[in-house]
């Protein structure tokens, strides 16, 4: 019996332990993958407890329940972190689109043939293409996995969409608010640049293409 208890112990400990260092983990999956470690422990800990002489059988209950509540919503986030750490490995180096603009995106799919914006619609949102092609359709331009989009209407005076967007494919996109990527500004100025030479980058194409000068690669 004696064993059995200290065994029992033990999974409870184990279970404080994951979940104490999930707290002070900053790495998000490292902390997700003990916070899963910390609910499989208390879960066994739990049906354990079941078993020990003299137990109230409700005891266990909360923390059961709770814990096999909890740990799909782990692996699901975990999963989800995975996924997100793979698309930004396509992203270049340097790039901010990898460093700070991806984890605070939402994830939103989209299906060949829907329209995501029109030419005047309110520009509100920027996109970075997950997976899946685009088309600017009125000056027939494609753009795929890896491109930003949608920052010229955001920093446009007006706030209103320049081009229509329309998906040739099904696919996947991350969206973040104005708003949010202002905050992110105040907190990075060197995310300005990086939108600055952006926009910039995307205006001279422009001029080249009415021009019908020749558009860099």
């Amino acid at each position: 019996m004696k064993f059995a208890f200290d065994a029992v112990t033990v999974f409870g400990a184990l279970g404080v332990l994951f979940s104490l260092a999930s707290f002070v983990m900053k790495r998000m999956l490292p902390l997700r993958m003990l916070a899963i470690g910390a609910n499989v422990f208390f879960i066994v800990f739990a049906i354990a407890l079941f078993f020990q002489p003299g137990t109230d059988p409700k005891a266990p209950l909360p923390g059961l329940i709770l814990n096999v509540l909890l740990l799909p919503v782990n692996a699901r986030r975990a999963w989800e972190i995975r996924k997100l750490t793979a698309e930004i490995s396509r992203a270049t180096k340097d790039a901010p689109v990898s460093q700070w603009l991806l984890p605070h995106m939402h994830r939103r799919r989209f299906k060949a043939g829907d329209v995501l914006f029109r030419k005047g619609d309110p520009a509100d949102r920027l996109l970075y293409i997950a997976s899946g092609e685009l088309v600017l359709p009125a000056i027939g331009k494609r753009m795929g996995a890896g491109e930003l989009l949608g920052e010229i209407g955001l920093f446009s005076p007006d706030n209103r969409r320049t081009q229509t967007l329309q998906a040739e494919t099904d696919g996947e996109l991350y969206e973040m608010t104005g708003e949010m990527l202002f905050q992110l500004y105040y907190q990075n100025p060197k995310l300005g640049f990086y939108m600055m030479r952006l926009i910039v980058e995307r205006l001279l194409r422009d001029v080249q293409r009415q021009q019908g000068e020749p558009v860099p690669a």
